[in-house]
C-alpha cells in the first residue's frame, strides 16, 4: 500500500472534519488498537497471562537485535544508510521471534508444570540478555536505536501506524469468531472442555500467536506501556460488570475503546499551569493508561454496589 495516498485521504479527511491529522489520526488509531486489544484481553486474563504482552515485549527487544544483526552478516550491510532499504524485515522478524518464544513457554509450562509467572519470568530475563548481547555488535555497524521500533508514540501515529495497526484489528476477531468460545470454556473448565473434545492445547498455541502478532504489531505505533495497559486494565474492569462471560467479552471491547478515546479527548482539555505562564500538556499514552484505571475502580464500586444490593434480605 503506497502511504502516500493513504496520507493524503486521511488530510482531506480530518480537513472535512474541520481538523487535522495530527487529532484525527490517533483517533482512528485508539480504536484500531481498542478493537484489538478488547478482543483477545478477557481471554488473556481468564489464562492468568498478564505479563505476558510485557515478556513478549522484551523479547521484541531480541528480535530486533537479531534481524539487524542478520542483515549485516546476510546482506554484508557496513553503514547505516545502505542498511534502510532491508530495515523492512526487522518487523516480520520480531513477529517470528515473539511466536517462536511464545510457542516455548506454552511448551516448557506443559513439561515442567510450573506456573505461567515462573516461566515468563525465565523467558523474560532470556530474551532481554539475549537482546543485550547482541546489541553492542549492532551498534558498532549501523546507528539504529532499538527503540523507535518498540516504544512508538500515538500522538504522532501516520497512515503506515494505522495500516500497521488494521492488520491485527482485523485477523484478531476474525479468527475469534470461531476460536472465542472454546478458548473461553479452556479457560475457565479445561476438564469440561476435554470431556467436549476440545483441542485445548492448539488453542493455547493459538492465543500465544495472535498475542505475539498484537504485541509486534502495535508496539512501533502506540508503545509498549499503551499496548500492555489496555491488553489488562479494561479487561480487569469488564470482569467487575459482566455477569458472564460473554457479557465480560463485550463489556472489554466497549471499555477499552471508551477508554482509549476518552484519554485522547481528556488531552486536548486537561491543561495543567505549572506557573511562569507555562502549562503542562498531558501525554496521550499516560492519559489513556490512567483513564483505564479509573474506569476499573468504577468498576470495582459497581461491582461492591451490586454485591450489596443483591445480599439485602427481602423486605416482607
Amino acid at each position: 500500500m503506497n502511504d502516500f495516498w493513504l496520507d493524503g485521504l486521511l488530510a482531506d479527511a480530518a480537513t472535512a472534519l474541520g481538523t487535522t491529522t495530527l487529532v484525527l489520526n490517533p483517533f482512528l488509531a485508539v480504536i484500531l488498537i481498542g478493537i484489538t486489544c478488547g478482543s483477545v484481553g478477557s481471554t488473556v486474563l481468564s489464562n492468568r497471562m498478564a505479563f505476558f504482552s510485557d515478556a513478549m515485549a522484551h523479547t521484541a527487544f531480541a528480535g530486533v537485535a537479531l534481524a539487524v544483526l542478520s542483515i549485516i552478516l546476510f546482506a554484508g550491510i557496513r553503514s547505516t544508510r545502505a542498511a534502510d532499504e532491508y530495515l523492512w524485515i526487522i518487523e516480520p522478524v520480531m513477529i517470528v521471534v515473539g511466536i517462536l518464544v511464545g510457542s516455548a513457554m506454552v511448551y516448557v509450562r506443559e513439561k515442567s508444570g510450573l506456573t505461567n509467572d515462573t516461566i515468563i519470568g525465565v523467558f523474560f530475563a532470556a530474551s532481554v540478555g539475549f537482546g543485550t548481547m547482541l546489541l553492542p555488535e549492532v551498534r558498532r555497524t549501523v546507528n539504529l536505536d532499538p527503540e523507535q521500533f518498540l516504544y512508538g508514540s500515538i500522538a504522532v501515529s501516520t497512515g503506515e501506524d494505522l495500516v500497521r495497526l488494521a492488520i491485527p484489528a482485523l485477523l484478531v476477531p476474525l479468527i475469534l469468531c470461531f476460536r472465542n468460545n472454546a478458548m473461553a470454556l479452556a479457560s475457565f473448565n479445561p476438564t469440561l472442555a476435554r470431556s467436549r473434545g476440545l483441542p485445548i492445547r492448539f488453542d493455547s498455541y493459538l492465543l500465544v500467536i495472535l498475542l505475539a502478532i498484537v504485541v509486534n504489531t502495535s508496539i512501533r505505533s502506540v508503545g509498549v506501556l499503551l499496548v500492555n495497559a489496555l491488553l489488562i486494565v479494561p479487561a480487569a474492569a469488564a470482569a467487575n460488570l459482566g455477569r458472564n462471560l460473554r457479557e465480560v467479552f463485550w463489556w472489554t471491547i466497549l471499555g477499552t475503546i471508551a477508554c482509549g478515546v476518552a484519554g485522547l479527548a481528556l488531552c486536548h482539555v486537561i491543561r495543567i499551569p505549572l506557573g511562569s505562564g507555562r502549562m503542562l500538556d498531558p501525554a496521550p499514552s499516560g492519559t489513556i493508561v490512567l483513564t483505564a484505571v479509573v474506569w476499573f475502580f468504577c468498576g470495582l464500586l459497581w461491582a461492591s454496589l451490586r454485591r450489596r444490593r443483591t445480599s439485602r434480605p427481602a423486605v416482607s
